[in-house]
């Protein structure tokens, strides 16, 4: 498909900065911050955003709007949650959302719930490049406090292409109809690097590849332009002519990967909800592809 047919993927600290200060008719612009750490980064997102958000901005908590019965990290809610969940964010079926995050990357947590919306069929979804870091480096305002959005009507409709299971990922592994590639560090992919999550070790779904979210970043944290973004595809070994799954710890940063193939052009990436967390939990031992421990039983 090619990029003219897709919604526009990324806007800029400019543009948004335009969309809030003289909205335009019929663009409801909703802005979120859906910024969310891993544990041992010890950062509070909540707190933090009511310190400074972009103005008018809601905050999108990743492990409020889940499956909160699943033992897996912030799998996916069911279609009437989500609906329930973002209207409460005054977030419409007319809304062009725009998610953003506080993180030290640029982004970060963001592009799972740009991912979340499409999957959710919610296409006018939007990611501010540079998020919040970049947004402040350029000196656009902030505001501070909780925010107070008048609620929405949103109705959720699940496409399951986009998502994939336990089952398919070990049906793949014979089959082989899809590659599979992990978002993850080099060293929790090869096994030598600690995982974030207790009782998890590190390691490798066999005959995936590895690459690492970060490499889809410039350094001043800004995403790549497609032609670098397509290099890095193929220095990989990474097709995209051919389906494609990504997967990563726990479902957040292999969305970078399902953005990365979007803005060349490929918007059918599915993610591995239960990415490597299930996987560890659920594999037998020779399914643990590590240069380290591996799975003991």
């Amino acid at each position: 498909m090619s990029q003219q047919f897709l919604y526009r993927a990324l806007v800029s600290a400019k543009w948004v900065s335009e969309a809030i200060k003289s909205p335009q008719p019929g663009l409801a612009v909703r802005l979120l911050d859906a910024s969310w750490y891993l544990p041992k980064m010890k950062r509070d997102p909540r707190r933090e955003f009511e310190e400074h958000h972009i103005p008018g901005a809601a905050f999108f908590d990743i492990d409020q709007c889940s499956d909160r019965t699943s033992p897996y990290d912030h799998m996916l809610p069911s279609t009437d949650d989500f609906s329930e969940y973002v209207g409460k964010l005054g977030v419409g079926n007319d809304s062009h959302v725009v998610v953003y995050d506080g993180s030290d990357q640029g982004l970060f947590s963001a592009p799972r719930v740009w991912w979340m919306f499409r999957a959710f069929g919610h296409d006018a979804v939007s990611l501010l490049d540079g998020g919040l870091k970049n947004w402040q480096r350029e000196g656009y305002p902030l505001s501070s406090g909780k925010s107070r959005t008048a609620p929405a009507e949103f109705h959720a409709s699940l496409d399951k292409s986009l998502v994939k299971s336990h089952e398919d990922i070990k049906k793949n592994m014979e089959s082989r109809r899809f590659q599979l590639v992990d978002a993850r560090s080099a060293g929790r992919f090869r096994g030598i690097e600690m995982e974030p999550r207790d009782g998890i070790e590190p390691g490798h779904i066999p005959g995936s590849l590895n690459i690492p979210f970060v490499d889809f970043l410039t350094e001043a944290g800004f995403e790549k332009t497609p032609e670098e973004i397509h290099n890095l595809f193929q220095e990989k070994k990474v097709e995209l002519s051919k389906p494609l799954v990504a997967t990563c710890g726990s479902g957040v940063t292999a969305c970078h990967v399902a953005l990365g193939a979007y803005l060349c052009g490929k918007p059918d990436v599915a993610i591995y909800d239960g990415a490597w967390v299930e996987w560890y939990m659920r594999a037998e031992p020779e399914d643990i592809i590590s240069e380290g421990m591996g799975k003991i039983v």
